[in-house]
């Protein structure tokens, strides 16, 4: 009897670690796709940040996606994403570079700083000038996909 249930518990813990690969596998082709983004057509390198708001972005934007910005304050880029996804705002305060999610339907990118309730998406691999050059203007156009 004991070496019955020893065999069922086997099994199950066996399932168990399973199902877990099967869901780290998942997580992983996502964090580690071929996703680009692009700012007025310019291809730029991003970190992603490990969070269930960016697995939900990068879903949605795997077939690409098109989002029109436009300046506010003077310091960031701002625009709609076109559906709400999970969110799990805090405190924080943004530097040049910084991807964040306002109000879980709302990217937001800086080349400035703010101070604002967010939730970080990841952070835009540029020198402060080059963000400056690339999104201090009136409007841009994001394109989130896979390259």
């Amino acid at each position: 009897m004991k070496r019955k249930l020893f065999v069922f518990l086997l099994i199950v813990v066996s399932f168990c670690f399973w199902g877990c690969a099967q869901e780290s596998q998942q997580t992983t082709e996502i964090e580690q796709g071929e996703y680009c983004m692009k700012i007025d057509g310019v291809v730029v390198d991003i970190n992603w940040e490990d969070n269930k708001s960016v697995h939900e972005l990068l879903q949605y934007a795997k077939n690409g996606v098109e989002i029109n910005m436009h300046q506010y304050g003077g310091f960031e880029q701002v625009g709609s994403i076109g559906k709400k996804i999970s969110s799990a705002d805090k405190q924080m305060t943004t530097h040049p570079g910084d991807v964040v999610l306002y109000n879980s339907n709302q990217i937001v990118i800086f080349f400035g700083q703010n101070n604002w309730s967010y939730t970080k998406l990841g952070h835009i691999n540029l020198r402060e000038a080059e963000l400056e050059d690339l999104l201090n203007k009136s409007s841009v156009n994001l394109y989130l996909g896979e390259k």
